[in-house]
């Protein structure tokens, strides 16, 4: 089947297709390791550019799930005048942990200790759940879009 482009979008169209249009650009990033195995890293549009940094979020959620209190984590950008954006976690906590600011706190550091001390999330959200796709991917836009309802700062803690 051939993608003819999205749907009353034709500039996004154009944003994703080669000059020549033979080609759908996915945007998506990984590596191929010595055997030949490619593996996917991320998504060209997750990509957070803070300070002139490039910070990836797969990075970043899995030092966060090497920690006892999470059971799982989305990282996405919000906006900041300073960095252009910076990074945002949101944690779905496991067992009897409670989120408050010693854990963030706790979180911050491992990110710093075990990733990078630039990259560590700015803000981090505790939440019940994340949303996801019917495949199981989590919906950043989602998160996003809360975020804005809730005002820039959100359930901060």
């Amino acid at each position: 089947m051939w993608f003819d482009g999205y749907q009353d979008a034709p500039d996004r169209t154009a944003q994703r297709l080669s000059p020549d249009g033979r080609w759908y650009l996915t945007g998506d990033a990984g590596m191929r390791d010595d055997d030949g195995y490619f593996f996917f890293s991320s998504h060209d549009d997750d990509i957070i550019i803070m300070s002139g940094y490039r910070v990836g979020p797969f990075e970043i959620e899995s030092v966060l799930s090497a920690h006892p209190a999470v059971l799982e984590s989305a990282v996405s950008e919000t906006p900041d005048e300073l960095r252009g954006q910076v990074v945002e976690a949101y944690v779905v906590l496991a067992g009897n942990y409670t989120g408050n600011a010693a854990l963030v706190t706790e979180l911050q550091h491992l990110v710093k200790n075990r990733y990078a001390a630039h990259a560590f999330p700015r803000r981090i959200h505790f939440v019940e759940s994340l949303p996801k796709t019917s495949s199981g991917k989590v919906q950043c836009y989602v998160l996003r879009k809360e975020r804005k309802q809730l005002g820039e700062h959100g359930d901060q803690r």
